[in-house]
């Protein structure tokens, strides 16, 4: 009897929890869904907003420049530009790069990683692999190079540094048409 009273109840509740969802669905901006697919996730907060879901909000209601995403660089910016109709600008000083970014990647030195797992619990991509009071390492191919793992978070000095990406296929910058290097304007 009590298994068929839990089961009629279990029922009741998904039932009341299936119309609840159907009946109070909030509708996503399907902008802002195409933003949020342009930018990089690396969710460092070099936009100046606490991730690349809120950067993408804040530029679907005209409240951010597509400007401030460093780590999208240029071919980022350009992307969203297009998608909004606005007109390209270079990135941003402001948001941590004056000019295109290299690609960088953190890199841990192991004779002098502590362990304190400060570096762990700010990564947002989860790219640090560690335990306390054990030495860490970083999955290069999951880095964004967002940085947030730097000093003054570290307290040991140059314990985490940034080392630049070797270009790879996957990572060739290519100019877009239209675009005049300096190289050539000379």
């Amino acid at each position: 009897m009590d298994i068929l009273l839990m089961t009629l109840l279990a029922l009741a509740f998904g039932a009341g929890l299936g119309y609840a969802a159907i009946r109070f669905r909030v509708e996503a901006d399907p902008l802002v869904d195409k933003i949020d697919a342009l930018l990089p996730q690396t969710q460092c907060g070099q936009c100046g907003h606490p991730g690349c879901r809120p950067y993408a909000e804040a530029l679907a209601a005209g409240e951010a420049e597509v400007n401030q995403c460093p780590p999208g660089g240029d071919a980022g910016m350009r992307a969203l530009a297009d998608l909004l109709g606005r007109d390209p600008k270079p990135l941003d000083g402001d948001a941590g790069a004056a000019a295109e970014p290299v690609p960088m990647v953190a890199v841990i030195e192991d004779d002098l990683c502590i362990g304190c797992t400060k570096c762990l619990q700010v990564c947002p991509v989860d790219a640090i692999v560690g335990a306390a009071k054990q030495k860490h390492t970083i999955i290069e191919s999951h880095c964004t190079g967002c940085e947030l793992c730097l000093p003054p978070l570290c307290p040991v000095p140059e314990c985490i540094v940034m080392r630049e990406l070797p270009p790879t296929r996957s990572r060739w910058k290519r100019p877009f048409p239209g675009d005049v290097s300096e190289e050539r304007a000379a």
